[in-house]
């Protein structure tokens, strides 16, 4: 499936800005299921852009900008070209190994009520793999998803304890139960394109990747309850959101800030099967 991808970011400053700081991770890297046919990422005001990666080897672009700021966009577009895998994440980069990610976090800390839900939820499961798609099918009938724009993400205890969440929440609550099953697992975040029977489509995203030893890396939607497929774009991964975020910053005065985000993400071509 060829994706074509629409991402605006807009700030605007009752007062106007002194300095303005960004981390931006908005930029695919190619692996076997996806090639990245164009992207651009332009900022609406001059400054200085720098590429680069962080330690998980997301591409990262760092933007700054001196004042007086009123206000800043930056804007993305591109074409994804995917295939369908699955789930599995064949030749994508990897820079810390596996076992890093069984590693809780301040947003993946379990609670007892998780910890018992991850083992209620897989004890029938014969094999490492049927148990992550059990937890997935669990998370997904028992947790509600909401629009992101309805309610700031929590921790997966919190979201766990109130049945509902942003995407977001519910990928950390999939990656707390893996990791008490001592299977590492991680955070993406990423775009899904509009299509037919998929609720959480054409914008932005944030799913699961569990590793088992005899696949590697698979993907886990569990607000869309199923395996990441060609609807699927992947950008980042980490720990968890705060090691994903799309846009993490800080300014100087600029009060009064308010935010206007628009993304579209919609099949642009024919789509393809398996290669």
């Amino acid at each position: 499936m060829r994706i074509r991808i629409s991402h605006a970011i807009a700030y605007a400053y009752a007062e106007p800005a002194r300095h303005v700081a960004q981390i931006l991770r908005l930029t695919p890297r190619d692996h076997d299921g996806q090639h990245v046919m164009s992207w651009r990422i332009e900022p609406t005001i001059d400054g200085q852009m720098r590429a680069g990666a962080d330690p998980f080897g997301n591409i990262t672009h760092r933007f700054s900008a001196e004042g007086p700021i009123s206000g800043l966009a930056i804007e993305v577009e591109g074409v994804i070209e995917t295939t369908d895998l699955a789930g599995v994440v064949r030749g994508a980069t990897e820079r810390v190994p596996p076992l890093v990610f069984q590693r809780d976090t301040l947003l993946t800390a379990p609670d007892e009520a998780l910890r018992a839900f991850a083992l209620g939820a897989t004890g029938g499961a014969a094999t490492p793999l049927s148990r992550m798609h059990a937890l997935m099918d669990a998370v997904h009938d028992t947790m509600t998803c909401v629009a992101t724009g309805e309610r700031t993400g929590v921790g997966a205890a919190a979201a766990f304890a109130a049945k509902s969440g942003i995407p977001q929440d519910i990928a950390h609550v999939f990656i707390a139960c893996a990791r008490q099953l001592d299977v590492p697992a991680r955070y993406v975040s990423g775009y899904v394109a509009e299509a037919e029977g998929l609720p959480h489509a054409n914008g932005a995203h944030a799913w699961a990747e569990a590793h088992l030893d005899d696949y590697g890396w698979i993907g886990f939607d569990c607000a869309n309850g199923l395996c990441p497929t060609d609807t699927h774009v992947r950008i980042a991964a980490g720990l968890d959101f705060a090691d994903a975020a799309p846009v993490r910053g800080a300014r100087k005065g600029g009060a009064g800030e308010s935010l206007d985000v628009r993304i579209s993400a919609r099949q642009a071509g024919g789509r393809h099967g398996n290669q």
